[in-house]
């Protein structure tokens, strides 16, 4: 199965948290906060939406910095994505 986004939706898998701070300090799990960093793995076509055009400005493989509570978690085949609108996209990770 294949999730496929429709208008200016992207398709996010999230990135693993490092269990570890910089100074070497090891988090337990309830501590953890979920990151808001993700690869793109698919993008929607953009088009006109709302009467206004959008034109996509992430691409497949894009890593990216979301909005904290954007988006829908959505279980594929044991895999979690999130989908989020493109304007829950924050930044490009370069």
């Amino acid at each position: 199965m294949k999730l496929v986004p429709l208008g200016d939706r992207v398709v996010l898998k999230q990135l693993v948290a490092e269990e570890t701070t910089k100074s070497g300090i090891v988090l337990p799990g309830q501590n953890k906060e979920k990151p808001q960093q993700a690869e793109v793995v698919a993008v929607g076509p953009g088009g006109v939406i709302d009467g206004k055009e959008v034109k996509m400005e992430v691409k497949l493989g894009d890593q990216v910095i979301y909005s904290k509570y954007a988006g829908t978690d959505v279980k594929v085949e044991e895999v979690e994505y999130i989908v989020v609108k493109q304007s829950d996209i924050l930044a490009i990770l370069q």
